[in-house]
């Protein structure tokens, strides 16, 4: 399955980079499918909420109403109802395409298994609220939902009597659409706590698409109300059976496949289907690396860590030692092993005049005092004309391939885990250039990883990259795990320009250490 998985991935990446090409990575919808998800579900509770307050809601009124606002207020009620529509159709679709996205990034297991869990309910309860919204039109169609879901769940033996009873002619009242229109405003109520619970486990969750994004996408469902609006079909009547329907196939395919197989053999499906997605992050998988360690001596209690942490996994606490200062504490439950926290820590920079470099916080199996006795050593072996430091990242393009006499390369769990400093160290140590690069935005293994570092990088995130490094001397090239031709690009390039600049136009002066014996 896994090879399955990596042609998909390999597959998607190249529509992500091809939808980059026009709206660039903050607008291209495929790298923001859980953000328009949440965008989707704000415009459809936003007309709800309007519909709800204007509509008649009875069993003999409410069609009368909502065929009023269709076509007598179709400027303001009808397009309303159709972006309501809509609305709800493109969160089925974002949320199907978010659900299929995460999978072939592989973010099921590990730290990622609570969101993974979490997620596969909302599932059932977006679909539950979108096929309650077709009974209270109580058109046709409606009628047909609604029979043909009380046939699905009558086959469960928690009835004293069939559901279908109460379609019966003389049977319905307006007892029973207020049922209705309760579980219409309960269930996604239900659905908002849901993705609450969702998004628990990770920081600065993404609930809301750029502007650009968002204007998009909202005028694209305005247009689309506008060259087809939505209409209803004819009151619903229990004598009639409807020659014709118009099915939603984003929402209502339930019915017509339960009428296809059995109400047992729909349940088998649908518990099926959501069991396999339950049981996913239980796939063996390559185990989880240690957690970051806090070192409370070269603690300042900052709280750098604490802010770019991508899943809340830092806590500041009161220093035992120091009063009145905080001192920061890994939680071990929530920790990626991503290292973002060291590269945002004071303390990692390579330039601090001891022997064993000891951060206030690190990563065990990639703590900062070896990246830097690593990077002194390869780039100390470096031979040729142009010498060149690469910073990689083990999530994107395997920057080990770029390997030759003239390049060094240091493989990052993250590239959030670079402290901007050792771009600077690097310059200062031998390298005539240094080239960053890791998984392109919207593609990071760690939420933020590329973010943070191009704005670390830019000077507008601490820790930042001082402003006199030249700029002719760092490039940074996003590539994502199937894009190792343009990683070999980049560099190629970038050693092109290298070469042509003087031997000594812009470059830093040379930094020779002098250490302690002292520890951190």
């Amino acid at each position: 399955m896994d090879s399955i998985r990596q042609g998909g991935l390999a597959l998607l990446q190249r529509i992500e980079r091809f939808f980059d090409a026009f709206f660039g990575a903050a607008g291209n919808p495929w790298r923001h499918l859980g953000a328009l998800g949440f965008h989707f579900l704000w415009i459809a509770l936003a007309t709800g909420i309007y519909l709800f307050i204007v509509l008649d809601t009875g069993i003999e009124d409410v069609h009368t109403s909502i065929e009023y606002y269709t076509h007598e207020q179709w400027w303001l009620g009808g397009i309303l109802r159709s972006l309501h529509r809509y609305s709800a159709d493109g969160l089925v679709l974002v949320m199907l395409l978010h659900l299929l996205r995460e999978f072939l990034y592989g973010r099921f297991h590990s730290f990622r298994w609570y969101s993974w869990i979490t997620g596969v309910p909302t599932i059932w309860l977006v679909y539950a609220s979108g096929i309650g919204g077709y009974w209270l039109v109580w058109d046709q169609l409606g009628l047909f939902s609604a029979v043909a879901s009380a046939e699905w769940f009558d086959w469960l033996p928690i009835f004293s009597t069939p559901a279908t009873r109460n379609f019966l002619p003389g049977v319905l009242t307006d007892r029973f659409f207020s049922l209705l229109v309760f579980l219409h405003i309960g269930i996604p109520l239900t659905l908002m706590l849901a993705l609450w619970v969702h998004i628990q486990r990770i920081s600065q969750a993404d609930v809301f698409p750029s502007r650009a994004l968002a204007l998009g996408t909202f005028v694209m469902l305005l247009v689309l109300a506008f060259v087809k609006p939505t209409v209803s079909h004819g009151k619903a009547d229990l004598s009639v059976v409807p020659a014709v329907l118009h099915i939603d196939w984003y929402y209502l395919f339930i019915h017509p496949l339960m009428y296809l197989t059995s109400p047992a053999g729909l349940w088998l499906i649908a518990g099926g289907a959501t069991l396999l997605l339950l049981a996913l992050p239980l796939l063996p998988h390559r185990k989880q690396e240690p957690i970051a360690v806090v070192n409370p001596p070269n603690c300042n209690g900052c709280r750098r860590c604490f802010v770019d942490c991508p899943y809340g996994a830092i806590a500041m606490l009161p220093h035992p030692d120091k009063p009145g200062h905080e001192l920061a504490r890994v939680l071990p439950d929530l920790c990626a092993s991503c290292g973002i926290c060291a590269g945002a820590c004071p303390s990692s920079t390579p330039f601090r005049s001891v022997e064993q470099l000891v951060t206030g916080i690190d990563m065990p199996q990639q703590p900062i005092g070896a990246l830097r006795q690593d990077m002194e050593r390869r780039i100390a072996a470096l031979t040729g004309p142009v010498k060149i430091a690469v910073f990689g990242c083990e999530c994107a393009a395997g920057a080990g391939a770029v390997e030759d006499q003239g390049t060094a390369v240091m493989n990052l769990m993250c590239t959030g885990l670079l402290p901007p400093s050792f771009v600077e160290y690097a310059l200062r140590g031998g390298a005539d250039g240094v080239l960053v690069t890791g998984c392109r935005e919207g593609s990071c293994a760690y939420r933020f990883g590329t973010q943070w570092t191009e704005q670390r990088l830019a000077g507008k995130r601490e820790p930042h990259l001082r402003p006199g490094v030249p700029a002719e001397r760092l490039r940074i090239a996003w590539a994502d795990r199937h894009e190792m031709s343009d990683l070999k690009a980049a560099l190629d390039d970038f050693r092109e320009n290298l070469k042509n600049l003087d031997a000594d136009e812009k470059r830093l002066r040379p930094y020779t250490p002098r250490r302690t014996v002292k520890n951190g």
